[in-house]
């Protein structure tokens, strides 16, 4: 590290995002670690997103409207062109921070120069219920995860910190919507040692918005294609695939539970692999349609 209060960039990628986005910005603005810079990427927001961001009267802030609307991942891969900071960040105008994120992130660094990749927990914020639950009661894995990964893939985007020199050279795949971070930090997996801070920093809002049918459907799709791309290729030779198979599996019981197609949740939940992953969602077959997505979001 260059020195102990490196520059930290960013990325606020926003599409009709004026909901949630005070929240989002006013987290970083109320960081305890001052030295960074937010990429704000508007993807032709039709709402009152610039208006607020404008609102803030910060140097910090930098604004970027793009030409055309684009993926998600696209978006980003276009903002990672305009940072200037030695680590970068990312934050959804949905999720918001903890005050000590990016400090606990840059100690951590400073203490280990050798980490270029470090993430954190979370917290599972439900809009519907307005409460939170901790992402994983378990220890999160640290090194070379890639199987941790494929197994049960834990890695939130809004909390890692990367090194721009990795980004220099990888990028988002732009043809998936939902799923290019899981494709981008397994791939990194594959090369580098990722590192681990087990304290919360950051929340996760779950909302009707994304945890709709459409984006359900989207993200089984997106992962069923991921699985058959990379399965048999030499990079993945040696690992096993079986925690990618359940994961389509719990997509699915999510799905027919939102739908309120009882009878292939019950299916899938007693399709081999039998698994405690899929066993809990048993709770939710008594529940009504309405109660299901309610309690999921």
């Amino acid at each position: 590290m260059s020195n102990n209060i490196p520059l930290v960039s960013i990325i606020v990628n926003c599409f009709n995002g004026e909901k949630y986005l005070k929240k989002c910005l006013e987290s970083i603005i109320d960081q305890k670690y001052q030295n960074w810079e937010i990429i704000f990427w508007d993807n032709i927001s039709t709402d009152n997103s610039r208006k607020i961001v404008e609102s803030y009267r910060d140097s910090r802030i930098k604004y970027f409207k793009s030409e055309e609307h684009v993926t998600l991942y696209s978006a980003r891969n276009l903002a990672l062109k305009k940072i200037s900071g030695e680590f970068v960040c990312f934050l959804d105008v949905d999720d918001w921070w903890t005050p000590d994120k990016i400090s606990s992130q840059i100690n951590f660094l400073n203490k280990n120069s050798n980490i270029e990749i470090l993430y954190t927990n979370f917290f599972n914020y439900f809009e519907g219920r307005k409460n939170k639950k901790i992402f994983s009661k378990q220890a999160l894995p640290f090194g070379r995860i890639t199987q941790n990964l494929l197994d049960h893939y834990k890695i939130g985007i809004l909390t890692v910190m990367i090194k721009r020199s990795i980004l220099q050279e990888n990028f988002f795949k732009e043809n998936y919507e939902i799923i290019a971070d899981f494709d981008f930090f397994l791939k990194l997996s594959l090369q580098k040692n990722i590192s681990v801070i087990q304290t919360p920093l950051a929340y996760y809002r779950i909302h009707s918005e994304n945890l709709s049918k459409k984006k359900l459907n989207q993200q089984i799709e997106e992962i069923e294609d991921w699985h058959n791309r990379n399965v048999d290729t030499k990079h993945f030779k040696d690992y096993s695939f079986k925690g990618v198979k359940l994961s389509m599996q719990i997509l699915r019981i999510k799905k027919y539970l939102i739908d309120g197609n009882k009878k292939n949740a019950l299916m899938e939940i007693f399709q081999k692999p039998i698994s405690l992953r899929k066993l809990k969602f048993l709770g939710f077959i008594s529940f009504s349609k309405e109660n299901i997505k309610k309690i999921l979001s």
